[in-house]
């Protein structure tokens, strides 16, 4: 037996022992016994060797996933769909099966890029599961079965209080955290907490850790054990390092209080008269009271100035849509760049839109097509930005002017850059003039103005009547003028997907980089940035 089991089975049978002896007493029932005599048969069983026996999780998984080819695409789909979206992660962690996806397209089966896509796809659809399970059902069977294992209606009241504070930056951090990860999206939507608050965090947590997992396999792919290992200690060190920052502001607000102080000062004393603690005492006590404390005094104000001017305050919500956007925006335009550089042929979808398109073509709808692409034009829609930019102006709205500006003229630049990059030939027999290459659709990232306008004037101008009618309108308007450049056979639709990307990452970034620097300035002349300040500014 190895020490760990020797350790194990002493530890089993101290808990038997104990757990025996104070049901005889009385202090042992219910749920608490079984607790015990549950973590004594896990630890028995493990001490038995039994699971030495055990085939190893991770080498049936990497052998399956050979086995499979492209499948792998599937499984590891699957696999993170399903630790969220059926609790699977509290039996065992999805980092293996994303970093084997990793290690298999290192391998060259698969595509690295379409990997990253589908891992989180599936991850923000298991979260999204999870929540509405919870908004379902988890409720009314925590109110109904929470008092068996001491949840209260006093309990469930705090956690409502806490995820409407604090929910997003749970599901964001606690991605990175097994247990948490696997239930954080149940409980907030069991809690009450807004899908529309839900979403944004979810989309840039599950980007992050399915990148870092998926990226740690295909770069290290050679090392998969040792990969496997740093992944495992990696989590735990980012779980201890969270814990250990929550507790020290768990610790900072209780002292800020005077009493608090008073009473952890009379503890300290009372502990320094114990015999064994003594010397200790004498070393720490004037350590603490001519260093530590005068110390806290001189720095806290000057540390709390520079913090109050260097952090964005309560960026909220709208920062984290802003990110979320670019990276969503950034991945779909990163990844068709590649695979057009790779390959500058018709994709797949490439082929079947332009089937669709031949079926559906009439002289009539060419001649409508013509009309809805001129509406994503540079001198439309740079005419329609000149326009926003004097309203703004007007309204004196500094920083929605400068994004709205900043971002036009950085898609202009992007679009002929990317362009001249790329060099992809058009689709045959074009229905339209066009000049240049045909990566990306100018016309379908220049369509994003209309949506980054309809956002900007329901955000700042009064009397709109439905806000929500005019961005879908928006929406709807750039879909028709990137569907108008397939019809018209000038553009493959995956130049249409990546203009809007390029477009949407783009308008996303400028807006995040306005919230942070709104705030900043906030911030410098004292007045509190809030997140809501920020909603009634910021253009996301």
């Amino acid at each position: 037996m190895s020490a760990g089991q020797v350790i194990a089975a002493l530890a089993a049978l101290a808990i038997a022992i104990a757990a025996i002896v104070r049901r005889r007493r009385g202090k042992l029932r219910g749920e608490r016994l079984v607790l015990s005599l549950v973590a004594a048969v896990g630890l028995g069983v493990y001490a038995s060797g039994l699971f030495d026996q055990l085939p190893d999780a991770k080498k049936m998984i990497e052998d399956l996933a050979n086995a499979l080819g492209k499948g792998t695409y599937a499984l590891v789909g699957v696999m993170a769909f399903l630790e969220t979206g059926a609790f699977v992660g509290l039996i065992a962690p999805g980092e293996f099966t994303v970093i084997i996806g990793g290690v298999i397209a290192g391998q060259g089966t698969i595509s690295v890029i379409l990997l990253l896509g589908i891992v989180w796809a599936c991850c923000v659809l298991g979260d999204s599961v999870s929540f509405f399970v919870g908004r379902r059902l988890g409720r009314s069977f925590l109110e109904r079965h929470g008092p068996r294992f001491k949840i209260t209606h006093e309990r469930l009241a705090q956690v409502d209080e806490y995820f409407a504070s604090h929910g997003g930056k749970t599901i964001l951090i606690g991605r990175f955290i097994g247990i948490v990860r696997a239930v954080a999206p149940f409980i907030a939507g069991a809690s009450g907490l807004r899908y529309g608050r839900f979403l944004p965090y979810s989309i840039i947590g599950t980007g992050l850790w399915g990148s870092f997992y998926t990226l740690l396999g295909y770069f290290f792919y050679q090392s998969f054990d040792k990969v496997a290992g740093y992944a495992g200690r990696a989590t735990f060190v980012f779980a201890t390092l969270v814990l250990t920052i929550v507790g020290a502001v768990w610790t900072y607000r209780r002292l800020r209080v005077p009493e608090n102080r008073r009473k952890l000062m009379a503890w300290f004393d009372r502990q320094g008269r114990r015999p064994l603690l003594r010397p200790l005492a004498a070393v720490v006590r004037p350590l603490w009271r001519r260093v530590i404390v005068p110390t806290y005094t001189l720095l806290a104000p000057r540390a709390r100035f520079v913090w109050q001017r260097l952090t964005p305050g309560e960026l909220g919500l709208e920062l984290t849509t802003a990110l979320a956007v670019v990276g969503v925006g950034l991945y779909f335009f990163v990844a068709e760049t590649i695979a057009v550089t790779n390959d500058p042929g018709p994709t797949a979808l490439d082929g079947r839109v332009l089937n669709v398109v031949d079926d559906l073509k009439s002289s009539a709808g060419v001649e409508v097509g013509k009309v809805v692409t001129a509406f994503g034009t540079l001198p439309v829609t740079g005419g329609l930005v000149l326009v926003g930019a004097v309203l703004l102006a007007i309204r004196r709205r500094p920083f929605e002017l400068v994004v709205l500006l900043v971002s036009a003229i950085a898609i202009y630049i992007a679009v002929h850059v990317t362009k001249a990059a790329v060099d992809r030939p058009r689709p045959p027999h074009p229905l339209a003039s066009a000049t240049l290459s045909a990566f990306p659709s100018g016309h379908a990232a220049y369509s994003t103005i209309y949506v980054a306008m309809a956002v900007i004037a329901s955000r700042i101008f009064e009397g709109i009547v439905s806000r929500a009618a005019l961005i879908l309108t928006a929406i709807a308007a750039a879909y028709a003028i990137g569907a108008s450049r397939a019809y018209l056979r000038v553009h493959w639709w995956s130049d249409v997907l990546a203009g809007w990307a390029l477009g949407a990452a783009i308008f996303g970034a400028a807006t995040a980089v306005a919230i942070v620097v709104m705030h900043v300035r906030n911030n410098g002349n004292g007045t509190p940035a809030t997140a809501s300040s920020a909603g009634a500014r910021s253009t996301t």
